[in-house]
């Protein structure tokens, strides 16, 4: 029990106790026999009382009262020796595992509450397993008195049944060669009933929690001298605050000590002491993605060494990989450059079982660029993709660039694809190969529509052919003015005046018959 300030434990202070297990008659002996020799007597008498304070038939809580109660029953004295006493005699309890003691601030009355949590002794198979307690009851007790002690603890099998002629089947029926569930409908009355009356505490789902990062992780280790020093001492009952630390902490994997150098960098707190989540979730960021990088180079050395020392030992040899075969509904196309090398069988073959680094040296007529060797290292050593799948990912980028299309092979390109094929679990090589087909069809389908689009653009709006540079549309005869389509002769342009001065007099006529 840690206790910086004995006023902080008092018999004033209210506690609570909580039990999930009974205590057996094996327990009882393993307390008396086992347990007392090392913690004592008065600390396995303050077990059974914390234990006493639920009846023994039932599992739970206690009700809260005054720790006046334990100092009085114990016979301590409410004193600071007293206090120093009781405080010795819980720790003892808890370094052996039979105690869990949690502190819980209440904010409504300014004062600490206690919760005795008590553990189950160690079962006799347990507990000789455990190296530190055997040899902290061989101290106390010495080494014959213990092994004298553990022969008491067993009760030894029938001889005719332990020797090594007997044949030993387990006969037994499991549950449902018995029982039959109706599983078929759900009883959501009963799972809620259920959960109403469970204990507040579920045994079973607390390991499975991530412990979180404590105030007390983070002040211990926060320097003194740091500007953000008092920021960091208000965190102490600001349960919000430290909710916020432990998201940032558990989205990017920190620790306490990253934590601690995260909080002491400038511009993290405002100046009430508030933590700014912006802030402190870019500087993780880049904490996080720099350690990734220190990662993989780290996997990337090693995973050279133990290559480089397989190879001296000659493990290689030993262990080589049998040559698989490939069936004829998987294999690819060669590649142009590939053509005067070797035929279709030959290259399938190849594909499937050559190591990437010997199937790059084969598509370039020097050494292989670094920039590629580091790219296609990283995906084997980091990403865990299968040499194979390398391979034809691989001869899927090669075939793309060499057929004159305008993607360069950049790390960004060949990780995303590499990335894709994780996520779509692409782990052999049939799957690999069914996955650049899809990518081919997928590329296929999306020229087709933007080549018949051009076509239909052409009746809405002016297009040319690049090839004549003329447009889509019918060509439009122009009538060229050569000077006689203005002549008219003196009888049609006496006409023409006629008809004029008749349409004049029409409209006049209409003009005075009007109102």
């Amino acid at each position: 029990m840690r206790m910086s300030n004995l006023h902080h434990f008092t018999e004033h202070h209210r506690y609570c106790v909580s039990r999930e297990f009974g205590l057996s008659h094996v327990d009882e002996r393993m307390l008396s026999s086992v347990y007392q020799p090392m913690v004592g007597a008065f600390a396995v008498s303050l077990y059974r009382l914390l234990s006493a304070h639920i009846p023994a038939e039932s599992i739970g809580y206690s009700g809260v009262e005054q720790q006046r109660r334990l100092f009085m029953t114990l016979g301590v004295e409410p004193n600071e020796k007293g206090r120093k006493y009781l405080v010795d005699q819980a720790s003892r309890l808890e370094a052996v595992g039979l105690l869990q003691t949690s502190r819980i601030y209440a904010p409504e009355n300014d004062d600490y509450m206690y919760e005795y949590e008590l553990m189950p002794p160690l079962s006799p198979a347990d507990f000789f397993a455990t190296q530190h307690l055997t040899l902290l009851l061989r101290d106390k007790i010495g080494k014959f008195a213990v092994l004298s002690l553990r022969e008491q603890f067993w009760s030894r099998e029938p001889e005719e049944w332990s020797s090594r002629s007997v044949g030993k089947e387990n006969i037994s029926l499991p549950f449902y060669d018995i029982f039959e569930l109706n599983t078929h409908v759900i009883d959501y009355e009963l799972e809620q009933a259920l959960a109403e009356v469970a204990s507040v505490r579920q045994p079973g789902l607390v390991p499975a929690a991530e412990p979180g990062i404590d105030y007390s992780d983070i002040i211990l280790r926060f320097p003194r001298e740091s500007v953000n020093r008092a920021h960091v001492e208000k965190l102490r009952y600001d349960h919000n605050q430290m909710g916020v630390i432990n998201y940032v902490a558990r989205k990017y994997e920190l620790g306490p000590q990253d934590v601690c150098r995260l909080l002491d960098e400038d511009d993290v707190f405002t100046a009430d002491g508030e933590v700014i989540l912006d802030t402190l979730q870019y500087k993780a960021s880049q904490h996080y993605r720099q350690d990734l990088k220190r990662q993989e180079k780290r996997d990337i050395a090693a995973a050279k060494v133990v290559s480089l020392r397989a190879a001296a030992e000659g493990h290689d040899l030993s262990a080589a990989p049998v040559e698989q075969a490939v069936e004829m509904e998987y294999y690819v196309e060669v590649p142009p450059q590939f053509l005067s090398k070797c035929d279709i069988h030959q290259y399938n073959m190849m594909l499937r079982n050559e190591p990437y680094t010997r199937l790059l040296q084969t598509f370039f007529p020097g050494a292989v660029p670094g920039q590629l060797i580091d790219i296609f290292e990283k995906i084997d050593l980091n990403y865990k993709l299968n040499g194979e799948v390398i391979n034809v990912l691989i001869h899927y980028l090669m075939t793309m660039v060499a057929s004159g299309g305008e993607q360069r092979m950049n790390r960004n390109f060949v990780e995303a694809i590499a990335s894709n094929m994780l996520v779509k679990q692409v782990n052999t090589y049939e799957k690999a190969v069914r996955y650049i087909r899809d990518q081919s069809k997928v590329k296929g389908k999306g020229a087709a529509p933007a080549a018949s689009g051009t076509g239909s653009a052409g009746n809405r709006q002016r297009s040319y052919n690049k090839s004549g540079g003329r447009s889509g549309k019918a060509e439009i005869p122009i009538v060229l003015d050569d000077g006689s389509a203005g002549t008219v002769s003196e009888e049609e342009f006496a006409a023409m005046m006629k008809k004029a001065a008749e349409i004049k007099a029409s409209k006049k006529k209409g003009a005075l018959r009007t109102p």
